[in-house]
């Protein structure tokens, strides 16, 4: 009933757990060229991580003959970012057909598309090639943040670091004399006496003289305390690490909540 009230021509679907920059104008454009019912944005992934998404199959011009859920045996690495394209007609006379179905799971990647490419309906491949990470697990969340620090040829060297922020009512960040910082990320409004290696410090945290946080993510206004050592960690907003605490191995990435 929403997207009536507007009567559009498209409809463009984005998926909300996803990093990424997309210029959506030009895959709207694609999607016209095509006269496509439905467009789907692919990014090419490693094949031992494409059984974690929506696989696609297609032909020389793009057009998807394929559409498998989360395959245990992924016959290609053309991934569904979850961002879809529909002419409006199409998307409702199908979201209907789907509601109407008692057995279905209300899906786009395991009801909805398949349903398309089953009744022949034109399904294209719109190619992503920019920066793109799922951040539906703990890992991805945590890898997407280091992905912010510099590659490996570019690592800055001891207390070489960068302070980012914005221009709004935060104080600059204090370093004290005593802080060591590796190739880190410290944003505004922190107060840091540690050691931080490999980590984005998110504003407003202290990291206190003595503690050790390393390939670690710490979220705004936490404090990690003296003594504390911090290993392959996402720490959550308002936390409070206390004196001497242990967090984390390399085995799995640790998480504390707030």
């Amino acid at each position: 009933h929403f997207i009536r009230n507007y009567n559009p021509e498209y409809v463009l679907i984005l998926s909300g757990d996803h990093i990424y920059k997309m210029d959506y104008e030009k895959m709207l454009e694609f999607h016209i060229s095509k006269e496509a019912d439905c467009t789907i944005a692919v990014i090419d992934v490693p094949l031992n991580e494409a059984s974690r998404f929506g696989i696609m199959n297609t032909n020389e011009n793009g057009e998807i003959y394929e559409f498998e859920e989360k395959p245990k045996n992924p016959k290609s690495t053309n991934a569904s970012m979850g961002i879809y394209i529909f002419k409006t007609g199409v998307l409702e006379e199908y979201l209907t057909k789907d509601e109407n179905n008692p057995d279905s799971d209300n899906d786009f990647g395991k009801n909805i598309i398949p349903m398309l490419i089953g009744d022949k309906k034109k399904v294209f491949a719109y190619r992503f090639d920019g920066y793109w990470k799922d951040v539906g697990t703990i890992k991805s969340l945590w890898e997407a943040n280091m992905d912010l620090l510099p590659p490996e040829k570019l690592k800055l060297k001891d207390n070489d670091f960068k302070i980012y922020g914005r221009n709004y009512a935060k104080p600059a960040s204090y370093i004290s004399p005593k802080a060591k910082i590796v190739n880190s990320l410290i944003a505004e409004g922190c107060s840091i006496c540690g050691e931080i290696i490999n980590s984005v410090i998110y504003s407003g945290c202290t990291v206190e003289e003595g503690t050790v946080v390393e390939n670690s993510v710490v979220m705004p206004e936490s404090t990690v305390r003296k003594g504390s050592v911090i290993r392959y960690a996402i720490i959550g907003e308002n936390v409070d690490v206390t004196k001497r605490d242990v967090i984390g191995t390399e085995d799995e990435i640790s998480v504390v909540g707030e």
